[in-house]
């Protein structure tokens, strides 16, 4: 790897839009790319795993790591707290290893107003009548957490305008393909490189 810093990465979606189908597909692409895990105090869903999905802490645990400082940002959704640890980010990003985030809309707020040459992406489904099939498809929706989910939907869309760029995921591997394809072309923006030093190799 060259001597580049690492390039931070937003990824946000509705709920049920196949973020985490898309994000392993990103992983298993490219190699230098590494998942931050953000901590949470909701439950785990069936299937996740602590310190590989989330780390999922009480909310005693998340508010002391508040209160140390521990945290880049955080947010508190309905009843539950998510919150990226400064120690996810900052290390790799200084030894050249992008790093990407999957965070709701005021976190990615969060992160671009403290990592402004962060790269952040929106995941929009095809339609909202698909959206609301997946989530329905999930079997573990209740009509009443579905309706939330869509009004929070709702709220959500006004924030994508704020993104850098917006894809949508019609077939996860053509939807992963775009994102690998704006990583690869962001770094190879000028203002990602260290131009100068060819010059100066040769002086």
């Amino acid at each position: 790897m060259d001597d580049r810093k690492g390039m931070l990465i937003v990824v946000s979606g509705f709920s049920g839009v196949g973020k985490g189908t898309v994000i392993q597909l990103l992983i298993d692409s490219l190699p230098h790319l590494q998942f931050s895990i953000s901590c949470t105090t909701r439950k785990p869903r069936v299937g996740e795993e602590n310190g590989v999905n989330y780390f999922f802490l009480s909310e005693e645990e998340f508010e002391s790591k508040i209160a140390a400082g521990e945290f880049v940002e955080y947010t508190k959704t309905f009843t539950n707290y998510y919150g990226t640890l400064k120690s996810e980010i900052d290390k790799p990003l200084a030894h050249g290893v992008d790093v990407l985030l999957e965070l709701n809309v005021v976190g990615a707020r969060n992160i671009k107003e403290m990592y402004p040459d962060s790269v952040t992406i929106f995941i929009t489904p095809p339609s909202i009548d698909v959206l609301k099939a997946r989530l329905i498809g999930r079997g573990t929706e209740s009509p009443e957490s579905i309706a939330r989910r869509l009004k929070e939907i709702e709220i959500e869309s006004k924030e994508i305008e704020h993104y850098d760029y917006c894809v949508t995921n019609n077939i996860a591997r053509s939807c992963a393909d775009k994102i690998v394809n704006i990583i690869r072309s962001e770094h190879l923006k000028v203002s990602r490189q260290n131009v100068k030093k060819l010059f100066d190799a040769e002086a």
